[in-house]
């Protein structure tokens, strides 16, 4: 594997989108006292719409982002959308009230949709041989963001360092990738873009020919479970240590750190030892063996124990994402591939959301987020299911559309 100065641009910018999404749960439970909606007094509901409030412009902006591209180019879309994401996180760390935490959150938003609708066509292109390797390389930096943001964050938050002081911090995190996206750079690192704008028109198409594919479908509705079990213990991982065993915000980072170094151990290792063609088995099993290990996560009373299955989750979650993605692309082998991406997070990315907000609901329901977690393996035994369907599915031309 070879990686070049627009690889480690999009590692950075997966590290500091994944910075940006976690640092505000790890940090739920004392924000959320600060700005006046305690979790312990009913406020599940108003943290998990917090990032249901995040995922309608992320949405948004990953249906406009192809537009964008087609007209300016996936580099300076993707750099531009990065400083957008880092102003939101700013925001946050200076909000007076929920209502500007809100609002904050939706600028980050509106950044981080071309972000995840950009990112994994735009390490595609890069690499069009063998690209599965190289996109599950590439989601690892999520995870590895995920890994030192909580523990960073969980530690200073232990120590007494302002919350606002730590999002502020992780805000700067966007200022690397963006400047080397942006910045004028050297004739040999060209990116390889379109030779001429595209066209609104042939970018509407391109949609329009795989929303027309029933098979399609089912890798929607597979990324949008996807998303939901991921995002939901990514979320909700910490305050359910700090409720539910009396940890500090430090054991609550610790045990996101734990799933996350799964997820970075997983994604690095599927991606520099799988192949192309096993891409179906590779989901199927993982989420298999995630469903077994996340039903025992409600019943668990050990916190070290709970740790360990964090991290066994983390493994079988890692290569949902960018997995599902590469053998969608396998699949439709006759669409565009940067059109297929963008609506395939377009469905991940409101699973995400709405399921983080469906497990604080649940929450307050009277079970707390002990009964809320079955949502977990829910979601991943759909999964399995799901990709195991396509298997049998009628052996007709994948990438056919419905008839007009």
């Amino acid at each position: 594997m070879s990686f070049g100065l627009f690889d480690y641009a999009a590692f950075l910018s997966f590290f500091a989108y994944a910075a940006g999404s976690v640092v505000i749960p790890v940090a739920l439970v004392l924000l959320a006292r600060d700005l006046g909606f305690s979790l312990e007094s009913g406020g599940m509901t108003a943290g998990g719409a917090l990032h249901l409030g995040r995922t309608v412009p992320m949405v948004g902006s990953m249906l406009l982002c192809g537009f964008a591209a087609g007209r300016w180019g996936k580099r300076r879309t993707f750099g531009v959308s990065v400083v957008l994401m880092g102003t939101g996180v700013g925001l946050c760390a200076i909000a007076p009230g929920y209502g500007i935490l809100f609002l904050a959150l939706v600028i980050a938003g509106m950044g981080e949709g071309v972000i995840e609708g950009l990112a994994t066509p735009f390490v595609q292109d890069l690499h069009p041989a063998e690209p599965g390797r190289y996109i599950n390389f590439a989601h690892a930096f999520w995870s590895i963001g995920v890994l030192a943001t909580v523990l960073v964050s969980g530690a200073l938050l232990s120590l007494g360092i302002s919350w606002r002081l730590v999002t502020g911090a992780v805000a700067a995190c966007a200022l690397i990738p963006a400047a080397m996206l942006l910045l004028p750079s050297r004739s040999a690192r060209k990116f390889p873009e379109h030779p001429a704008p595209l066209h609104w028109k042939t970018v509407w198409g391109h949609a329009i020919v795989i929303l027309r594919i029933p098979r399609f479908w089912l890798f929607f509705v597979a990324m949008f479970v996807a998303g939901g079990g991921e995002f939901c213990l990514t979320f909700w991982c910490a305050s359910y240590i700090q409720l539910n065993f009396s940890s500090s915000a430090w054991a609550g980072g610790v045990g996101t750190a734990f799933f996350a170094l799964g997820m970075v151990l997983g994604r690095t290792g599927w991606g520099y030892f799988i192949k192309q063609h096993q891409l179906r088995a590779l989901i199927v099993l993982s989420a298999l063996a995630g469903t077994a290990i996340t039903l025992c996560f409600p019943v668990l009373r050990n916190l070290w124990l709970f740790f360990g299955l964090l991290f066994l989750a983390g493994i079988a979650t890692a290569p949902f994402w960018p997995s599902v993605q590469s053998y969608s692309v396998d699949r439709l082998p006759n669409t565009d591939t940067t059109m297929l991406f963008i609506l395939l997070s377009c469905a991940g990315v409101p699973g995400c959301g709405v399921f983080t907000w469906l497990m604080g609901y649940i929450g307050n329901q009277g079970g707390g987020l002990r009964q809320a977690f079955y949502l977990v393996p829910a979601c991943y035994l759909i999964l399995a299911l799901l990709i195991e369907c396509d298997r049998f599915c009628t052996r007709r031309p994948a990438d056919t559309p419905l008839s007009t």
